[in-house]
């Protein structure tokens, strides 16, 4: 209010413009991956993208790949609202602000800029601001920094467990079998104190040898029980075959329950 105004002689002296003024929309061509994120996010709908496929030539022991060929990339500033959302999604750092604002025309019908002309804005994109000297570093520097994930990624070390710190001598691997022998090695018996020889000459249990308390006596079958009862003269037989409530001198039976002792 006490100071004197004064008036810019626009256009013979240039505006200064803050460093982040949003101009013109910039296309860098070549960073163009025809995704057409910016398409579909433009609330205006005033992009307008055509592309089409085409195959490399395979490498050296590989197959061949296809790329999408930019065939055009127009924006129409007379419906563009300069929200900057198309320049955020972009995720190959293709669309840039550039601080260009002198484009007007007398026909709205050449506010449609094809790529050829937003690529020449590219030329006027002002470069970032350096970081400050206690800003944290840029996020592809840290990236590049972290160390491989996992504990076996590459350039680990192995962390050195106490068996191999120690100077105890290691034990010798066995020798590998003899490769196109059907013969396979038996199993090394539990028991140390036995040898495979005596393993091999060991006879098959017999489960009726072991008698624990309250087992049933062997059976006998009637041939040997009659030769036996002919053999004690004091033993009267009985006709029809002895029975085992007789022999086990039990009245209930050859049966004894497991409750009594031996």
């Amino acid at each position: 209010m006490l100071s004197r105004s004064v008036t810019q002689q626009y256009p013979e002296v240039r505006p200064d413009l803050p460093p982040r003024s949003r101009g013109v929309i910039a296309l860098v061509e070549e960073n163009c991956t025809s995704c057409m994120l910016c398409a579909r996010e433009c609330p205006d709908w005033c992009i307008y993208i055509d592309s089409h496929k085409e195959t490399l030539p395979a490498p050296e022991g590989g197959r061949p790949r296809q790329r999408n060929v930019l065939d055009r990339f127009a924006i129409d500033f007379s419906l563009c609202m300069y929200c900057g959302i198309c320049i955020e999604v972009c995720p190959f750092d293709a669309l840039f602000w550039a601080p260009e604002f002198e484009y007007a025309e007398g026909d709205i019908r050449n506010l449609l800029h094809e790529k050829d002309r937003l690529g020449e804005w590219a030329a006027s994109v002002p470069v970032p601001p350096r970081h400050e000297d206690n800003a944290e570093p840029p996020k592809e520097l840290t990236a590049s920094r972290k160390p491989p994930r996992g504990p076996g990624g590459p350039g680990t070390p192995k962390p050195e467990t106490p068996a191999e710190s120690s100077d105890a001598p290691k034990a010798q691997p066995s020798p590998p079998e003899a490769e196109g022998s059907g013969e396979t090695k038996a199993r090394a018996p539990r028991d140390a104190t036995t040898t495979p020889a005596e393993t091999k000459a060991r006879p098959p249990r017999d489960v009726r040898s072991i008698r624990p308390p309250g087992r049933l006596p062997e059976s006998r079958t009637s041939a040997e029980r009659s030769s036996s009862d002919a053999d004690e003269p004091g033993r009267p037989g009985k006709p029809g075959g002895s029975s085992d409530s007789a022999e086990s001198g039990e009245p209930g039976g050859g049966e004894r329950s497991d409750e009594e002792g031996p």
